[in-house]
């Protein structure tokens, strides 16, 4: 049976790593045949990435790993999308990679060094670089997990600690407002 809707998170891996990760093609699969379908997807970091190698953009390295909470700049586009509560407020960044922006698509978000952080193809699939989802409190899972990665990228999980203190609560609110807000796209698509 065919799930109705799709997310597909993030990881600490790359769309173009298949020969290490070869999961990652079935993923890519199985992500365009949501699209063949037309079925509902969001795709969030990872998935993001996904959505977009399955729409045949490039997803490579990007100029810097952006890591950490800062605001995204949203396009006209994004304004008047189910991203529109997030303003100029910061989002949670992890990411390396970067995405073209797929053909028959529409760019809502951007930042300095990733000029594609959110994408739609209709209103109801939903590319996001960055992340909404992640509770502030569980972000010491992340800083412990990626130590590695944090430090080659110069990073202080301190500071990220502080960030997710200060701006983690309000994100999750304005979160919980974009994402229920593509549900009830989601929801209206399916009258």
């Amino acid at each position: 049976m065919a799930p109705d809707i799709v997310i597909v998170l993030g990881g600490p891996i790359s769309v173009y790593e298949c020969e290490t990760y070869p999961f990652v093609t079935d993923e890519i699969a199985a992500v365009a045949a949501c699209f063949r379908a037309n079925k509902p997807i969001l795709g969030i970091c990872l998935g993001a990435q996904m959505m977009a190698a399955a729409l045949g953009a490039r997803v490579a390295p990007g100029p810097v790993k952006e890591i950490g909470y800062a605001p995204l700049t949203l396009t006209a586009a994004g304004r008047s999308s189910v991203l529109a509560p997030l303003g100029a407020s910061p989002v949670l960044h992890w990411h390396g990679d970067n995405c073209d922006l797929p053909v028959g698509c529409e760019c809502l978000a951007s930042t300095e060094h990733c000029p594609v952080q959110a994408f739609s193809r209709t209103p109801t699939q939903l590319a996001l670089q960055f992340h909404l989802e992640t509770d502030p409190a569980r972000l010491e899972a992340w800083l412990v997990g990626h130590t590695v990665e944090l430090g080659k990228a110069g990073i202080d999980p301190r500071k990220l600690r502080d960030e997710a203190r200060r701006v983690g609560p309000a994100l999750r609110e304005i979160g919980s407002k974009v994402l229920s807000a593509w549900l009830d796209a989601v929801a209206g698509a399916a009258v």
